[in-house]
């Protein structure tokens, strides 16, 4: 890519897409494109098709998706698998129809089977069933993995997919019904802060409510009261976690300096049954598993994840583990060796991350 190359970023105001518009723009990169839901709906075959005719992008980033945590991905299990199916189906097509030079797929580890050896590798893909409550999402994002795939060894394009760990960071959605597990402890955790204080004004800000009585009934389904927070499962399940900053540089990484040749390379030959090494080959009869897993490499309890959060903001309550509730996978750490021999590793580190997004939070909250 050079600087003025022109990139379309689907899903530029979400979690990933606007920390890689960020990063793009930080870079040097002047020609963006990008659109509204509004402007633009990506589930529509005929609107999709008309953007990529008029603005015939040389490049294309899809982080644009359907997601949410364990309640949402349980709940709205239809809604998950046709809206991100369609949407990729639609995007992907067209970057080959107009002969994008290059497609970046962002994927989540959640394709990874529900007891896969850990650390999850790229070639744990299909080899088990998957964790029952994000079985939709999932099959939809193994469907991406695997039309990129085929795009390529059938008609030669240049598509990579990427599968990054359990992120957080500015802009990140932090509904309490919807959102993943740290942005939604962040906020749990804040708002009990903030009845524990008696700072009503500042709690009817946070959720737009006119009357406290009113925000503490709402807060009381989800757990959180000035004395406690309630948090689903028993807080065993370990979770890996990555700044999406550094997601987004490690996609910038992979823009700027791999093709889907360079990967190919990295498939493994299943020689492991023999109880030999794996091998890595460009002459397999079989490429598959050339996306590539985003991450740390290291994981947290969620209860050392949510005592961690208390630390961070200050509250001085209970945290309360509800064991009533499912607890998901229990064990959730990708291995980013391949990521590391390409050439990129992450910086920020959890800790550090978490008072970065935090202060990100109060800024955006308090305005």
């Amino acid at each position: 890519m050079n600087k003025n190359s022109k990139i379309y970023i689907a899903g530029h105001k979400g979690l990933v897409g606007s920390a890689i518009l960020k990063n793009l723009i930080s870079k040097g990169y002047t020609n963006l494109v990008y659109r509204t839901h509004a402007e633009l709906d990506l589930i529509n075959q005929k609107d999709v098709e008309e953007f990529f005719q008029n603005e015939k992008p040389e490049y294309v980033i899809l982080a644009a998706a359907k997601v949410g945590g364990i309640i949402a991905n349980n709940t709205y299990r239809a809604d998950f698998i046709y809206e991100n199916l369609a949407v990729q189906n639609n995007v992907i097509h067209q970057c080959y129809v107009h002969k994008v030079r290059k497609l970046l797929f962002l994927g989540s580890t959640c394709i990874y089977p529900k007891n896969s050896p850990q650390p999850m590798r790229e070639d744990s893909l299909l080899t088990s069933p998957l964790e029952y409550t994000n079985e939709p999402y999932a099959i939809a994002k193994i469907a991406g993995i695997k039309m990129c795939e085929s795009y390529n060894l059938q008609y030669g394009t240049n598509f990579i997919s990427v599968m990054p760990t359990n992120l957080y960071g500015p802009n990140d959605n932090y509904d309490l019904e919807k959102s993943h597990v740290l942005p939604a402890l962040i906020r749990k955790i804040h708002l009990a802060k903030l009845l524990s204080e008696g700072k009503f004004e500042e709690v009817l800000k946070d959720l737009k409510f006119k009357s406290i009585d009113e925000a503490k009934e709402y807060l009381a389904n989800f757990g959180v009261n000035k004395n406690k927070v309630e948090i689903w499962g028993t807080g065993t399940p370990r979770r890996e976690f990555m700044y999406s900053e550094d997601m987004a540089d490690a996609c910038l990484f992979l823009l700027e300096n791999k093709d889907f040749v360079d990967l190919k390379s990295y498939t493994p030959v299943a020689k492991a049954k023999m109880g030999c090494k794996d091998i890595y080959n460009t002459n397999d009869k079989e490429i598959k598993n050339t996306h590539i897993n985003i991450g740390t490499g290291v994981d947290i309890s969620i209860k050392e994840l949510a005592e961690l959060i208390k630390n961070i903001i200050g509250f001085n309550g209970q945290l309360i583990f509800n064991t009533l509730k499912p607890d998901g996978t229990m064990l959730k750490l990708t291995d980013p060796s391949k990521l590391h021999t390409l050439g990129w590793k992450h910086k920020v580190e959890l800790k550090k991350g978490i008072e970065k997004v935090y202060n990100w939070y109060l800024e955006k909250y308090e305005k």
